[in-house]
């Protein structure tokens, strides 16, 4: 930022690399505030390792075990957060009313510590009360029993165990429906919707190993220092060896400029840090598939660009793909990407020349009405030159939460498989429904028009999470039930139904004793390998339970001539994995592979280029949409990028800085590129209101602060979930019902000159 400027609180420039002294102060702050001094240490040390717990960060796998720790900075601040000392004890509710807890901040709210006990809300005092467990699991079954099983809505966190999720989907299924809203939807479900159609599996196809022997990364749409930090790791490792990382991206994110690896003596001591990006396009909000398209195109027109022999065997639809790009005029795709037919040129040169690619992507592409769409371009990209199911080449969707991927592997759904149906049936003797349920959107949907009567909520921040809090707000209060399942407060917890119950969890780094000893849950990160994770610390509280235990008490409540033995599973998580094991394919020998350090990887038939889709080839699509993007939604028009701060993650909110980015003790700012100020008069420190730019919406953010940002021309970025609001509903990829956090049309408005003077 130019200091020539003024002066705006809490905005100043921060020169530092990603990583570095600033990670490392900023991981002892955390530790200092949140955790025992005894404590701290060793608990971090047993992150991400054989005999301890996986992070509850992100979901980059982990190298082998060979350096002082397997933690980054954001994952440390995930440890400390939930192992913090501090406690929201029934006296402290008894004092805090729900509409007193309603006026603080989400950062106010997750601060107070760990819930102790299980809670009941009490409308007459306003407060939360405690209640035993069989008193609570016995009033929950009892309304559950008095309604129709689609008017539940099953949510799931990502955050939850594989042993968690699969017995909370066994729960719903046997209950009768499929109404599974969860995490994905909101984040990856183009992913999950897209891939299947073009390699038949909703998965990456990369290894760690791959990267050790790729040649070129293409990196769209994704910010690691933030949001999969572990990730960083990796890349510092591919750029000091001069491997090639293509970027783009709206805004320039220092993560992917320069990073200094705090486990490097010589950047450490010498405050020296490595360079990232090789080149770094800035691409507008929307535009990916316009670039892609660009590359695409160019490797049409150059010789011997393209795996002629790769596309005969594997493929399908090459001859309509070719045609549509060739159609797609040079003016559409510079207009709808922002970039210029040189930039695009010398990206489809250079991957011409690599012989083995990786494309990582992230929620960039995923939350726009063209999710899937733009998933599938990406695959066509890398099918163009055989870069699926090749040494150092591949597709690699970066998840979020670090078990997202794994609890829809065990059957969190809304649409699940006849054949996995059929396997439920067989084993437990019940026949599930087959009909399809709700994904979130739908969930809140029917929430809002009051056809949903209950939600359950295996973790997570449903409410504040989800687009359009004017609406999703006030349909939460009108729930006959709600139930989360959760270590600490929420605003969620706080939008209390007729009957509203929290219900404290475990955290991965606490020790897990059932009947049999010490448990062990399993994860699965974004490639794949599905591995144990055991904690030790002692418990928040004697009262609280596992997620597995408080699944199955809800269930043995609510059904009680239920075939499936409840009770007894919980006394042995092997007991789970059996299960798993016998509904799910993949998961052979489930319980002695988990004792594997490392564990075992999920089949990928893509990698051997087996392509499990309806024709048994990898199928091209066509893209249509890019000149539509292009027009735009009338003048003076930007396109809203929701963001998370790096002290922030998904919903949890560890502070208020946003260091890389230089934002100190708030989160009311609007990043815009200096061009788009100027056009429409504003200044750096401004503050406006932005309204959504769509026909029929009155969405609204008012009184945030503009910061002159680098960021692409007609973008602008917000911080999520505050600028949910700005997000309609119903703006959405139709495809995976994915919201469009990523590009909403708004418009930006001065509040008043008397404002700008104060």
């Amino acid at each position: 930022m130019n200091s020539k400027k003024r002066a705006v609180p809490g905005i100043r420039h921060y020169d530092g690399p990603a990583g570095g002294w600033g990670a490392l102060k900023a991981t002892a702050i955390a530790v200092r505030t949140q955790m025992d001094a005894l404590d701290a240490p060793a608990t971090l040390l047993r992150t991400n390792q054989p005999d301890g717990f996986d992070c509850p960060g992100c979901a980059w796998p982990d190298k082998e075990h060979k350096s002082t720790f397997q933690f980054c900075e954001n994952g440390a601040k995930a440890v400390t957060w939930e192992a913090t000392s501090k406690r929201v004890t029934p006296a402290f509710l008894a004092e805090n009313t729900v509409t007193d807890l309603l006026a603080k901040s989400d950062f106010e709210l997750e601060g107070y510590g760990r819930l102790t006990h299980p809670l009941r809300y009490d409308r007459e005092s306003d407060t939360f009360r405690p209640v035993e467990w069989g008193e609570a699991f016995a009033r929950i079954g009892e309304i559950l029993r008095g309604l129709e099983p689609d008017q539940v809505e099953f949510y799931t966190s990502g955050r939850a165990s594989n042993e968690a999720a699969y017995l909370f989907q066994l729960f719903a299924r046997e209950y009768g429906t499929n109404n599974f809203p969860d995490c994905s939807n909101m984040c990856h479900e183009a992913t999950s919707t897209g891939l299947p159609r073009s390699i038949g599996i909703g998965k990456g196809t990369v290894s760690l190993d791959d990267f050790d022997k790729t040649e070129l990364v293409i990196s769209i749409g994704h910010n690691p220092g933030t949001n999969h930090p572990r990730m960083m790791g990796t890349l510092h490792e591919l750029a000091r060896r001069g491997v090639p990382i293509i970027v783009f991206n709206p805004l320039r994110e220092r993560a992917l400029e320069r990073f200094a690896d705090p486990q490097s003596v010589i950047e450490m001591a010498t405050y020296g840090s490595t360079d990232i990006a090789s080149t770094y396009y800035q691409v507008k909000a929307g535009g990916d598939a316009a670039a892609l398209k660009g590359i695409a195109k160019y490797l049409l027109e150059m010789d011997n660009a393209l795996d002629s022999d790769f596309i005969a065997e594997h493929t399908q639809g090459f001859e309509a793909f070719a045609a549509d790009i060739t159609q797609t005029a040079w003016e559409a795709i510079e207009s709808g990407s922002g970039l210029t037919r040189a930039a695009l040129k010398s990206v489809a040169e250079a991957y011409a020349k690599s012989s083995a690619t990786i494309i990582t992507y992230g929620m960039g592409i995923t939350q726009h009405n063209k999710g899937t769409a733009n998933v599938r371009l990406i695959a066509d990209l890398l099918l163009l030159r055989g870069n699926i199911g090749k040494p150092g080449a591949g597709i690699c969707p970066l998840r979020g939460h670090s078990n997202v991927q794994g609890n829809r592997t065990v059957g969190i759904t809304e649409k699940p498989t006849a054949a996995f149906l059929s396997r439920i049936k067989d084993v437990f003797g019940f026949t599930p429904p087959a009909k399809h349920g709700h994904d979130a959107v739908q969930a809140t949907q029917a929430m809002i028009d009051g056809s949903a009567k209950a939600l359950l909520a295996l973790g997570g921040n449903f409410a504040v999470a989800m687009p359009d809090h004017e609406n999703g707000f006030p349909a939460m209060r009108k729930l006959d039930l709600s139930v989360h399942v959760g270590t600490k407060l929420n605003r969620t917890h706080l939008l209390v139904g007729k009957e509203t119950y929290i219900l404290p969890c475990l955290g991965r780094t606490e020790l897990d004793m059932q009947r049999t000893g010490r448990q062990s849950i399993t994860v699965e990160d974004s490639m794949s390998m599905v591995h144990a994770s055991s904690g030790k610390l002692k418990p928040a509280s004697p009262l609280i339970r596992s997620e597995p235990a408080i699944v199955a008490g809800m269930a043995k409540a609510a059904l009680p001539h239920s075939s499936v033995p409840w009770m007894t599973l919980i006394e042995d998580y092997d007991a789970i994995r059996d299960l798993i094991e016998q509904t799910l394919p993949g998961f052979e020998d489930y319980n002695a592979r988990i004792r594997i350090p490392g564990g075992f990887r999920m089949p990928l038939p893509p990698t051997e280029r087996v392509w499990p889709t309806a024709t048994g080839k990898a199928m091209f699509s066509v893209f249509d949409g890019v000149e539509e993007n292009a027009r735009g939604e009338g003048d003076n028009v930007l396109r809203l990028i929701t963001l998370r701060s790096h002290d922030q993650y998904n919903t949890t909110i560890y502070a208020l800085d946003d260091r890389y980015r230089g934002v100190f003790g708030r989160r009311d700012v609007l990043f815009m590129n200096e061009g788009d100020m100027a056009a429409l008069g504003l200044e750096h420190g401004d503050r406006v209101d932005i309204e959504t730019a769509l026909p029929g919406s009155r969405q609204r953010l008012d009184d945030i602060t503009v910061v002159a940002y680098s960021i692409a021309p007609g973008s602008v970025g917000a911080y999520y979930p505050e600028a949910n609001v700005l997000v309609p509903l119903d703006y959405l990829d139709k495809e995976s019902g994915t919201p469009s956090y990523k590009s909403v049309p708004i418009r930006v408005t001065l509040r008043s000159k008397e404002i700008r003077a104060l």
